[in-house]
């Protein structure tokens, strides 16, 4: 969070104001009576699920809503002028220099034709008088004003020469460079790593203060919230349901659907043995379908007969805070609290000693496309995508995998499924020698590995129903017959708990959320003996994510199976797993239990994924340099450390020269790093004290 707030005049008012989309049969409210003031210097954070509006609410504010959407009532006042009652010819005028807007998605951001160099000296010359020699220079000096390194060869570069960061630098510049009263950032740091994220968030911060702009910042990541802005408001199902200082909204959120969000983001300390995560029953509803009273009512614990059938108004409270509820008296009161549930793994449900997968000296290399140059001056043809990579999978355990876009997680994860040509190694499953290439494996080796995978999107055929996604594996793989088949997927949907309605459902008709779910009951379909889950939550939302592990928290111990699940996430990892692997540029730089980790990280790369961590309570966080250079390239493969580069606490030649040792943690854990563990465990404080890893 910004150290002090900087009140001021409001610098944008949003008064009474409602959005509909239009269809030719019908027109359907997606935002309602939304009012929200932010005032000079101030940031304030829009958080809610997919399908709240706060994206609709962000282009509202910047009049560029697609061609179906319009304002039915309602004023947007920014520094005093109705930007609802100005002429959209007059907008431009506006765009850029009084109101900047970051997009979500990074990569269509950009004109991939144009160099960044002129993209930059065009948003000069379409908002100034500046000359285009002047507009070249002021170009330069944004680009080392948002840490970019050698300016004058990124200004040459096209931006799919440069990395998610560096295009949101220079998004950030773009958009910060007239000096724009407000700015509307939306989802800025979704497809980014947790370490890039955290430059990025502090980059933001500091450009933000330094220019004194006010900022909406449109997130579902709450950590986001708590680590910048000064205020947050909460939608669902296009309403305004709570209105806090940041600080009083993340130490007593009084709205049960705030509360909801917040109970349900896995915390550093928390794990699956000790207690469930806490997800929102249900969905938020459909545009043109909402219920008639209160639209969290049909998911709320707390809601009584009135909840259903009155709309609560919006009432003051705390001075300057707000709240849609018509329980918040009791709620703030302590009388009442939506519920947590508390679970604890059954005794005849703990793993056992027994290996399922085990992976020894496994490598992954892609050849690069060849030049005459490359030839000529011998350079290297190959990327070593995982490099001598060796690791068991214990019976009913989660193997966790963590590291930075570029680690080789997937790499792994594809290579383990037999979908990678180039895969090296040796792998056994079920004491059976796996073969690398899939097309060498029989049809018990399918059924006992099964995966998840990233994008549920581009694995499922649009033309069929779930009931098919479901029964292709039982009718291919474990010969059943098609009645037997169609009745198994029904059983399916029931232990990802989606109605039986939905099997006749096309994946276009799901949620991320539902999708994830059918591709969730379909790896599960065969009882795998291991289930592969790669980035299983990244594209979801908070409470959707919780729902999801409980899931395959939930699947494991229905059917013994044991999982590897990958991610970035850190926090999600040692929630889940049982032991962790930290990968960096293709190889393990460390191996332990999560408990051990978090008291005592030992190696420096783990330390920095902790500290980049949006943490929901800061105050548990030692300070340490957040990792400002990007990851040197596959090509380069360096002699000593692959971290060396980057590493705050680098020795210097030693770890640019020579491979490190593989060192013995205390608690039965291995770290790859020169720094001897004693002197790690002087050096380094704890990111989060002992009592809350257990």
């Amino acid at each position: 969070m910004r150290d002090e707030l900087l009140p001021g005049k409001d610098i944008l008012e949003i008064q009474d104001l409602s959005v509909a989309y239009t269809s030719a049969e019908n027109e359907i409210p997606v935002l309602r009576n939304i009012n929200l003031r932010i005032k000079k210097g101030q940031v304030y954070g829009l958080v809610g699920e997919s399908g709240s509006g706060k994206s609709t609410l962000g282009l509202a504010v910047m009049r560029h809503l697609p061609t179906n959407g319009k304002v039915i009532q309602g004023k947007i006042i920014l520094d005093s002028r109705d930007l609802l009652a100005i002429p959209r010819k007059d907008l431009r005028n506006i765009w850029g220099r009084e109101i900047s807007y970051v997009p979500q998605d990074l990569y269509s951001s950009l004109n991939p034709s144009m160099r960044i160099g002129d993209q930059l000296i065009e948003v000069f010359l379409t908002h100034t008088d500046l000359s285009k020699n002047d507009a070249k220079g002021r170009s330069l000096g944004w680009i080392s004003r948002v840490h970019l390194p050698n300016p004058d060869l990124i200004t040459r570069k096209y931006p799919h020469e440069l990395s998610g960061g560096q295009i949101q630098r220079i998004l950030a510049a773009m958009a910060l460079a007239n000096h724009p009263q407000l700015l509307v950032l939306d989802e800025p740091t979704t497809s980014l790593d947790v370490t890039t994220e955290a430059v990025i968030l502090e980059l933001l911060g500091e450009l933000i203060r330094e220019e004194n702009t006010s900022a909406l910042f449109i997130t579902h990541n709450l950590g986001i919230v708590n680590k910048i802005t000064d205020r947050v408001a909460v939608l669902y199902a296009g309403e305004l349901v709570e209105d806090a200082p940041t600080d009083l909204f993340m130490q007593d959120p009084i709205h049960p659907y705030s509360q909801g969000l917040l109970m349900s983001i896995p915390k550093i300390g928390l794990f699956k043995k000790n207690k469930a995560l806490v997800d929102i029953p249900g969905q938020v509803p459909a545009l043109g379908k909402l219920p008639k009273g209160c639209v969290f009512a049909p998911r709320c614990q707390l809601a009584l007969d009135r909840c259903h059938n009155e709309r609560p108004p919006l009432e003051f409270y705390r001075n300057d805070s707000s709240v849609r509820c018509f329980r918040w008296r009791e709620i703030q009161a302590g009388k009442i609290k939506v519920n947590t549930p508390e679970r604890s793994l059954p005794p005849n449900h703990l793993p056992e000693d027994r290996t399922v997968l085990s992976v020894q000296n496994l490598g992954v290399d892609y050849k690069i496309r060849t030049s005459p140059k490359r030839k000529v001056l011998a350079q290297k043809q190959e990327i070593k995508a995982v490099n001598d990579v060796s690791f068991q999978v214990g019976k009913g355990r989660t193997l966790g995998i963590v590291g930075e876009s570029g680690s080789g997680k997937t790499s792994l994860a594809l290579a383990i499924m037999g979908l990678i040509d180039s895969a090296t190694g040796a792998m056994d499953l079920l004491e059976m020698q796996l073969p690398t290439q899939l097309s060498n494996r029989n049809d018990q080796m399918l059924r006992n590995l099964q995966m998840v995978f990233q994008n549920h999107d581009d694995i499922f055929p649009p033309y069929l129903t779930v009931q098919e996604i479901l029964i292709r594996p039982l009718l291919n793989l474990a010969g059943l017959g098609r009645k037997k088949a169609e009745k198994r997927a029904k059983e399916l949907l029931a232990l990802v708990h989606l109605p039986e309605n939905y099997i006749h459902k096309y994946p276009l008709q799901l949620s991320g959320g539902e999708k994830q779910r059918v591709a969730i009951a379909r790896a599960v379909a065969l009882n795998p003996d291991l289930l592969v889950a790669d980035e299983p939550i990244s594209s979801l939302d908070a409470s959707v994510q919780a729902s999801i592990l409980n899931l395959l928290n939930e699947v494991q111990q229905e059917y013994r199976s044991s999982t590897l699940l990958i991610s970035h996430n850190i926090a999600v990892v040692t929630y889940m797993a049982d032991e962790l692997l930290v990968m960096y540029l293709g190889q393990i730089m460390q191996h332990g239990k999560p408990g051990e980790i978090l008291s005592a990280p030992y190696h420096p790369y783990t330390e920095t994924l902790l500290s980049s961590l949006p943490e929901m309570n800061p105050d548990n966080l030692s300070a340490f340099t957040l990792l400002e250079t990007e990851p040197i390239h596959p090509l380069e493969s360096p002699k000593g450390c692959p971290f060396h580069s980057r590493c705050p606490r680098s020795l210097g030649r030693i770890c640019a020269d020579q491979v490190p040792p593989r060192q013995s943690t205390p608690g039965g854990g291995m770290i790859f790093c020169h720094i001897p563990i004693s002197v790690l465990k002087t050096i380094q404080k704890d990111l989060f004290p002992i009592d809350r890893v257990g």
